[in-house]
């Protein structure tokens, strides 16, 4: 069973999973970050800014979740761009240790194999942060997805990219494809933190940790997986049925432990 933590806001989950992060680096310089996009990861990040202050965080590595295919390299809104704006530039990483999926089409038949392969050789995730999408998909593995892909090109569905389209002008310049961390190669990573915030992700929470083990809820694959840590706040906590138990062995957990 994951762990499920309940915070009263977004603010204090990504004080907790900052502090996970912190305790990695200082113990491994050269601990590799799985790292998400989107809104919801935003919290650890900033936090991160005073919990890794002082820190040496130049052999810190990471590898994103995804990127779009076919977006121009200097799109704003490549993941790329964002995760130079919103974490290697304010955490002070070195930009040449972050990587993302290529999505460019020259070549898109072997980028797959190739970020699998460096994903292996930096000897793996050691921490993943994940988010949920409403549909219960994680990266851009989408309902259906095999528990066992790879790093692969997935298309996006219609109510992705509508959800996605308020980054960009329109949903037309949304891209079509996508390449994306396969659940396989997800569930490879040593400790998953999944993140969830406001009551639009209750239901999806809710089948991802307690319900069936089923390809139609992409996040349901945490369940096959040895360490979870789940942080959602009380919105998206609602639908659990087990929350009461969930408060109760966190407040009583060890502090030793982390998370």
């Amino acid at each position: 069973m994951a762990e499920v933590i309940i915070v009263n806001d977004k603010a204090a989950g990504g004080e907790i999973v900052a502090r996970e992060i912190a305790r990695l680096v200082r113990s491994n310089p050269e601990t590799v970050l799985g790292l998400a996009t989107g809104s919801t990861p935003l919290p650890v990040y900033e936090a991160l800014t005073k919990h890794l202050d002082g820190i040496d965080v130049s052999q810190v590595r990471g590898f994103a979740l995804d990127e779009y295919v076919g977006i121009a390299a200097g799109h704003p809104e490549s993941y790329r761009a964002v995760i130079t704006r919103e974490v290697v530039e304010p955490l002070g990483l070195d930009a040449a240790r972050i990587h993302t999926p290529d999505g460019s089409t020259d070549g898109i038949e072997h980028a797959g194999e190739d970020y699998e392969r460096a994903i292996e050789a930096s000897g793996g995730v050691d921490l993943q942060i994940l988010g949920i999408g409403t549909d219960g998909h994680i990266g851009f593995n989408e309902p259906g997805s095999s528990f066992a892909s790879a790093t692969r090109v997935k298309t996006l569905t219609a109510q992705t990219r509508e959800d996605n389209a308020r980054f960009f002008a329109s949903v037309d310049e949304v891209p079509r494809h996508c390449i994306t961390q396969g659940l396989g190669t997800i569930l490879r990573a040593k400790h998953l933190v999944l993140l969830a915030f406001g009551g639009g992700k209750a239901k999806a929470v809710a089948a991802a940790v307690e319900g069936a083990l089923t390809a139609s809820v992409p996040g349901s694959a945490i369940q096959l997986h040895p360490h979870v840590t789940v942080v959602v706040d009380e919105a998206a906590a609602s639908e659990l049925s087990n929350a009461d138990y969930y408060r109760y062995t966190f407040a009583n957990k060890p502090a030793w432990q982390g998370i």
